[in-house]
Order: C-alpha cells, then structure tokens, then sequence
C-alpha cells in the first residue's frame, strides 16, 4: 500500500521466523469476592496418540484468570462426560458448580482438528451453547481462547477478549549497552514472539484495526522515525522520517490514516493527520504549547491529545480535520495524560497524578465523573481491551519495570511479569480477523 516509500527489512523482522520471547506469567492480585463456580471436563479426543492440545485447560486458565470464575479441580470431579446430554445436572450441584462445560477435539480429514464445546446451566439442567471451531494443530491453541470468548460472553453477557494478543517493549541490560525488543504475546503471556530488536530505543506500538499491523517508534540513526510493520510478512516500512520529532502513532479506526505527533519547521510539537496512502499532512492544531499523545474516537471524526496549554499536563480533543479549536476535556487534577478512548467510546483512560503517585484512572464520557483504578507509584501506557472491559498499563514491580491488567469497574486486578530487564509501554490488540 505504501510502496513509494523505503521498505526496511531488517535482521528480525518477519514474526513468523523471529525466536520465541521469555514468556510472561499472569498472576491474579484482585478478582470478585462472588466468583462464579464452573467446572471445565477434560475433553474427549478420539484420534490416535496423546490429544495435540489441552483446550479444556486452556479454557479453564482463561476462566479463572478473568478474575470472575473459580473452577472446580479436575480431582474433584464425580464425572468425565463429554457431550451435555451426559451431564447429571444433580452430581454437579453436589459440587456447588453453576455451569459446566464439556467437549471433544476431533480430527478432522484435511489434517485439521474441530474443537467441540458445550455449556450446561447445572441449576436449570439446560444446555445452553453448543458450538465447534476449526483450526490447524498449530492454532488449537487460539482456538481454545476463542471459546473461552464464547463461554465467558454467554454466562456474563459481555463479549470475551482471550483471543486476543498484547504487543509491548523489553528493555534488557546495562544502560550503556541496553538492548530493546518489540514483542508480541497472547493475551495470556504466553506465543511471545520478538518482532523486532534493536541497540536504539522502540517506542509506542499501535494497532492496526485489523491487528495484522503495528506502528511506532524506533531511533535508529540517533533519530525517532515512525515505522509501520505488517507481522506475517515481515515487511516495515518507514511513514515519518521528518526533521525533528517523529512520535506517538495512533492508526485511525479504518487504519488509512495515522494521527501523530510532529514538530515541523517551528520545532513546536502539534498533532497532525498523515494519510498512509498519499503521505499528505494536516495538522490538527497550532499551539506554542506541546501537543502530543494523540488517540483517534472510535467514529473517527475527533482526536483526543494531551496539551500543557493551560500550564499543566490535560487532556484535549479536537475535530480530525484542519483549523478546528480544541476543547479541554479533563479538569480534575493537576497532572491528566496519554489519553486511551475504549472502544465503545464512552470511557477515557488516563495517567493521572493521584496523592503524589502516577496511576490510571477512567473518565466516564457520557455521564463525567472518574474512577482510580490502580495503587502503583509509577503506572503509565494505559490500553483497553478491544472489548472495554479492562485496561492493561506499565508499572513497577521493585526496579523492574511490568505489565499488569485491571477491569474497568475496578473488581479485578493482575499482574503480568517476564524474566529479566523492564517491560514497559503495552498495547492490547483488537479482536484478530
């Protein structure tokens, strides 16, 4: 799409080929005090050999992770069925379990395998889902997340986001020979991938809209420069390489456009518009105050951007066209930035300075009003889940530097850590097509 412009392919590039990342490991801090009792059954296999993959126990994991399941141990288990029609709706209730889910992974002829799932309601003895999804022996394991996705939306009534994937930065070694990593993961922790690595800083990965793509910053050259790079292909190509700075890509939610942060001939940092396609620029405003961290609406038609025009750090929003006037949008507070809309548009998430500490806070669009959801010293990058329902952010566990989850409504909580060195500015995928 942007072949007029230099494709860079670098020595790490295609994500494919590039070598496994230390995994992160997920551990739950804060989750409900009711949780819901479920019970995940080993699935039935019916191939030859060992089954390929655990699907009951991915699901099980991702339940139980959301913070809102508890799921009863397989060595509790009074029965194995497989399909709903063999569940005794009696035995479970004896476990004190609402819901149980049951399966099956069939091998299918063309090589591939079906995983089978069905949710009984053990209260009313209905069966209240029964679905398959394909997939190759190399995704069963994505496969399992999507019907966690399914399980998890029909019993909660909001759409799952465990088939989905994180991107983050990993700084490693001494200051003075500190090597960085762009790595993508499951949203789990786990198919953590290096899709870049590099001597100089990387800087702010964005989403494409079809979460085949990933923006941002690299210094390569003593310089910032933006860089979009497709994850199958490999293929990266440089957007913005103008003098001065280069920052802060956010995709547009067709994902034709990227709104940045620039300083032009002034040396002043505004927020423009670049159209991927063309490589025209509108600039979006005009202040002598910095303009920066820019985050697209959900319709498009505005931009959300942190300013210090009125003498401090506040959040602004502005029409995405040419010589519209911002409107300040956070007043609570002396210190509100790097503005994050979720999906649906009706919540604002910030880094806010709260008694003396940086933590996340989410502004209620629609009704005003905002709620801290974390307790860190230094917590930063705030990104929603493509399903709005919780927000991951960078924070600090000791000197290192980790990732860490909380719902929205404040209820659940989590930490993500990997091995050595700081992980820092995280970006939640959308849903994957």
């Amino acid at each position: 799409m942007w072949s007029h412009r230099r494709i860079v392919w670098g020595p790490l590039l295609a994500l494919l080929a590039a070598p496994a990342a230390a995994q992160l490991t997920v551990q739950i801090t804060k989750g409900v005090a009711d949780p819901i009792p479920v019970a995940i059954v080993p699935f039935g296999w019916s191939g030859e050999g060992a089954a390929p993959h655990d699907a009951a126990e991915t699901i099980r994991a991702d339940l139980e992770r959301s913070g809102r399941f508890s799921a009863l141990r397989r060595a509790d288990m009074l029965e194995f069925p497989h399909t709903a029609a063999g569940v005794d709706a009696a035995n479970w209730r004896l476990l004190k379990v609402d819901y149980v889910v049951v399966g099956r992974l069939i091998p299918l002829p063309d090589g591939r395998h079906e995983i089978q799932f069905e949710l009984v309601n053990v209260l009313t003895g209905q069966r209240q889902l029964g679905q398959a999804i394909p997939a190759g022996r190399d995704a069963l394991k994505m496969a399992s997340h999507r019907a966690s996705d399914v399980i998890f939306e029909k019993i909660l009534g909001m759409r799952g986001a465990f088939a989905t994937r994180v991107a983050y930065v990993a700084a490693e070694g001494p200051v003075q020979s500190r090597r960085y990593r762009l790595v993508v993961a499951d949203s789990d922790g786990a198919n953590a991938r290096t899709v870049l690595q590099s001597s100089e800083p990387i800087m702010s990965p964005a989403w494409s809209p079809d979460a085949t793509s990933l923006a941002y910053v690299s210094f390569e050259g003593g310089a910032s420069s933006v860089y979009v790079q497709m994850l199958v292909s490999g293929q990266r190509i440089r957007v913005s390489a103008r003098a001065g700075i280069n920052g802060a890509p956010a995709f547009s939610p067709d994902g034709s456009k990227l709104a940045l942060a620039l300083s032009r001939r002034d040396g002043n940092v505004d927020i423009y518009v670049l159209i991927l396609a063309t490589q025209a620029l509108t600039r979006l405003t005009d202040s002598p105050a910095i303009d920066t961290e820019p985050s697209w609406s959900p319709d498009g038609r505005s931009v959300y951007f942190t300013s210090d025009r009125g003498g401090g750090p506040q959040v602004y929003k502005v029409a995405a066209t040419a010589g519209a006037p911002a409107q300040r949008v956070t007043f609570e507070g002396a210190y509100n930035a790097r503005p994050r809309v979720a999906p649906d548009g009706k919540n604002l998430a910030v880094v806010t300075l709260d008694r003396g500490a940086y933590r996340i806070a989410v502004l209620d669009l629609e009704r005003g009003g905002a709620r801290v959801l974390t307790n860190g010293r230094l917590d930063e990058s705030p990104s929603f889940a493509p399903n709005g329902a919780a927000l991951i952010y960078a924070t600090r566990d000791g000197r290192r530097g980790v990732l860490a989850t909380a719902s929205v409504d404040g209820r659940v909580q989590q930490r993500l850590a990997g091995g050595e060195g700081d992980i820092r500015e995280p970006a939640w995928s959308p849903y994957l097509q």
